[in-house]
């Protein structure tokens, strides 16, 4: 496992339920015939390895892919096969697990360096020069 990792080698797989249909992906003739698209479905309500803090994240986290039962659902339809479907679905599964479980680290803000406010400064000055050279030459004289 990835050090760090906050499912720390939790196994979802007997938490997950795919539902196959025919796919609009490739295959030729193959798609009219075979059910390769894979929808994985994973009750986070429902979810006995996951902490109520943890389904409380995913909940505002992923809530654009998850139904108003609150079941996750993650479609995979690329591959001309069922298996390889059904890995990427649980590939897609865990990296989007890990991305909303993992916490954002804080910004420290950072004060700017004496080179960065002299170059910012040097740049209006050469600015200021350039548009003092745009203006009409004075016709009064």
């Amino acid at each position: 496992m990835i050090p760090g990792d906050p499912l720390s080698g939790r196994d979802f797989s007997g938490e997950f339920r795919f539902v196959t249909s025919r796919s609009s992906g490739p295959g030729g003739q193959n798609v009219n015939k075979v059910s390769t698209k894979v929808e994985l479905r994973f009750d986070i309500p429902g979810s006995c390895l996951l902490t109520d803090n943890e389904k409380d994240i995913l909940q505002t986290v992923l809530k654009n892919k998850i139904s108003a039962e609150g079941i996750l659902i993650i479609v995979s339809q690329s591959e001309r096969s069922q298996l390889k479907n059904k890995g990427k679905a649980v590939d897609k599964f865990y990296s989007l697990l890990i991305k909303a479980l993992t916490p954002k680290k804080k910004r420290k803000p950072s004060k700017p360096t004496k080179a960065s406010k002299e170059k910012r400064l040097e740049e209006k000055k050469l600015t200021a020069e350039k548009k003092a050279r745009r203006t009409r030459p004075d016709a009064s004289k």
